[in-house]
């Protein structure tokens, strides 16, 4: 008996002091402090391009991309001097949109 009770009043003096040193709403964070990424880099298309499922021309065509898509470039390949692909990924919402929806790919610059 003696043990509950004073587990109990650990309890109820843990849970009347703890909450004073937090700020209202509990623990908050500025958006300085959130890992955001500095170097998003995005691109509009000026033209219909393919995307492929890897960077090769006779890669499987997984989508064509309409003038105005918009692209978040995730990484670049350079096969040769001339010849660039870049790993993108779509504009989306992930709550409203298909989950099977294709997102990613590769396109050639």
């Amino acid at each position: 008996m003696i043990n509950n009770l004073l587990k109990n009043f650990c309890l109820i003096t843990f849970a009347l002091i703890a909450p004073i040193t937090l700020p209202a709403g509990g623990i908050q964070k500025s958006l300085n402090q959130n890992k955001f990424p500095h170097n998003i880099n995005e691109i509009i298309l000026s033209s219909n391009t393919l995307l492929y499922s890897f960077p090769e021309i006779y890669a499987k065509e997984l989508l064509v991309l309409d003038v105005g898509t918009t692209l978040s470039v995730l990484r670049s390949w350079k096969v040769s001097k001339s010849e660039t692909w870049v790993r993108v990924e779509l504009a989306s919402n992930k709550f409203l949109d298909d989950p099977n929806k294709i997102l990613k790919g590769w396109i050639k610059m």
